[in-house]
C-alpha cells in the first residue's frame, strides 16, 4: 500500500494547479498522469502559443460561460486572472496582452508555460507520475480513501480529479473522468463537443478552402428564425468553416442540429456598409471603371477566392458588360454580399473540438471549494465540470482556477 495524502489525477491546466496548490498547503502530493508527459493539451492550446486568460471584467467573464457561468463566482473570487498573471510573472514567464484582451506567454510558446508548472511542483517536492492511468477512486464511509492505478492500490486523504474532457484525445482526454465519477454516483450531463469547426454541404464552400476572412459578420438561424451573431474572424476548411467566430457559434449550431432543426449561416461580408452604402460603393466603382470585367471591379471588394463563388451564387456571368450593368442584377448582388447564406449539417469529430460541453452536474459539486456533494474529500476540476466558454482564454482560467481551489481546500487533517 502507497502512502500520500493528497493524490491528483490528471496533469492538464487543472490538475497541474491543483497539484501545486495542495503541496502548498503542507500536503504530500502525487500527481498521477496517463500519458508519457504533463501538459500535453497546454502545448498545443492556442496554436501552440497557450491563450492563458483574457482581461474581460468579472461579470462579463463569466457571461462567456452561458448560464453555467454563475456557477464560477465564488471560485473566480478566491483566484482570478490578477492571481494567474502574478503566479506566472513570479514564476519567470513574462506574459503579453493581445487584441480582444487575450494574454499569451511573451515567448509565444506554450511549452514555456509546462516548463513553469514542472519547475513549481519539482520544488515543492510533488512526486509526479507518468504513464500511470488511474481506474478507480476508492471509497469508505463516505469519503474517499484511495485510488486503484495499474491494479497497485494508493491511500490517501484527499483526491482531486481532473482528467479533462473528451477533446483532443491524443492528448489523454479521453472521458475517463467521467465513467469514474459515474460509478460513485455522479450526474454527467451530456456530452458534445464544443469550440469545434463545423460542417456543410454547400458546393461552393468546397472553393474556398483555405480563405481566412477579418471582420465578417456571422449570422445563426435555426428553422429560419435568427438566433445569435459573431463579428470576428472566420475561416473556410474543406469541409466547412472553422475560426473564432465560427468555433464560438459552434455550440449553438450542436446543440440545435441535435434536435434535428435546419441550421444557416449568413455571411455578413461587407459589415461597415449598410445595403444602401454597399450599393452607392458598386454603382460608383461599375462608373469609374466602365469597360473592365466583372471580376476586376469585384477584386476592390472581396478577396479573389471568393468572387467566383459570388458570381456563380448571383448567377452574373463572367463576361457580363459592366458599361450597361443591370440594376436588378447589382441589388442581388448587394443582397448577397450582406447575406451569404448556406445549410450547416453537422460538425468535426472530438479530435478537433477544443473543449467538451456537458459533463459533471454543478449542483453536485460546492461552488466555494469545488468538492464533491456525495463524496467527501473528493475535489473535482477543470474540464471535467459542465462549464464551457468560447474562445479568448476563459477556458484556461476556468481550469486554472477550479485547480487552484481545489488545491486550496484540501482536508489537512
Amino acid at each position: 500500500m502507497i502512502q500520500s495524502k493528497t493524490i491528483v489525477i490528471g496533469g492538464g491546466a487543472a490538475g497541474l494547479m491543483a497539484a501545486g496548490r495542495a503541496a502548498e498547503r503542507g500536503s504530500k502530493v502525487i500527481l498521477l498522469e496517463k500519458m508519457a508527459k504533463t501538459g500535453r493539451k497546454i502545448g498545443i492550446s492556442g496554436k501552440g502559443r497557450c491563450n492563458l486568460t483574457n482581461n474581460a471584467e468579472l461579470i462579463e467573464f463569466m457571461n462567456h460561460f452561458g448560464k453555467n457561468g454563475r456557477f464560477l463566482r465564488q471560485c473566480f473570487q478566491q483566484f482570478f486572472t490578477s492571481e494567474l498573471l502574478d503566479f506566472f510573472t513570479t514564476h519567470g514567464l513574462p506574459l503579453t496582452l493581445e487584441r480582444g484582451g487575450r494574454y499569451f506567454p511573451e515567448s509565444g510558446r506554450a511549452l514555456d508555460v509546462v516548463r513553469v508548472f514542472n519547475n513549481w511542483l519539482k520544488q515543492l517536492h510533488v512526486q509526479t507520475r507518468e504513464n500511470s492511468p488511474v481506474t478507480r477512486i476508492l471509497v469508505k464511509d463516505g469519503g474517499v480513501c484511495g485510488i486503484l492505478c495499474q491494479d497497485k492500490k494508493y491511500s490517501c486523504d484527499n483526491v482531486i480529479i481532473a482528467t479533462g474532457g473528451k477533446s483532443y484525445p491524443r492528448t489523454g482526454s479521453t472521458g475517463d473522468g467521467y465513467q469514474i465519477l459515474r460509478e460513485l454516483g455522479h450526474t454527467i450531463t451530456p456530452l458534445r463537443p464544443a469550440l469545434v469547426p463545423i460542417k456543410s454541404n454547400h458546393p461552393s464552400l468546397g472553393k474556398l478552402a483555405g480563405l481566412e476572412l477579418r471582420n465578417v459578420q456571422v449570422r445563426v438561424f435555426v428553422d429560419k428564425k435568427k438566433k445569435t451573431q459573431e463579428f470576428g474572424e472566420l475561416s473556410f476548411t474543406s469541409s466547412g468553416l472553422s475560426g473564432p467566430t465560427a468555433l464560438t457559434l459552434s455550440g449553438l449550431i450542436i446543440e440545435a442540429l441535435s434536435t434535428k432543426k435546419r441550421v444557416q449561416l449568413a455571411l455578413d461580408l461587407k459589415p461597415a456598409l449598410d445595403e444602401k452604402k454597399l450599393d452607392a460603393r458598386l454603382i460608383r466603382d461599375l462608373q469609374s471603371r466602365r469597360g473592365e470585367s466583372i471580376e476586376s471591379i469585384l477584386r476592390g471588394i472581396l478577396p479573389k477566392q471568393l468572387i467566383e463563388v459570388c458570381l456563380v451564387e448571383c448567377k452574373i456571368p463572367k463576361d457580363i458588360d459592366t458599361t450597361q450593368f443591370p440594376g436588378k442584377t447589382r441589388k442581388k448582388l448587394v443582397s448577397w454580399l450582406k447575406d451569404f447564406r448556406f445549410d450547416i449539417t453537422g460538425h468535426r469529430s472530438w479530435d478537433e473540438a477544443i473543449v467538451t460541453a456537458g459533463g459533471v452536474s454543478l449542483k453536485e459539486i460546492d461552488p466555494v471549494t469545488m468538492e464533491s456533494k456525495l463524496i467527501k474529500r473528493l475535489f473535482i476540476a477543470g474540464e471535467l465540470l459542465d462549464i464551457q466558454a468560447d474562445t479568448g482564454g476563459y477556458n484556461l482560467q476556468a481550469a486554472f482556477s477550479t485547480g487552484w481551489v481545489a488545491g486550496n481546500s484540501i482536508y489537512s487533517d
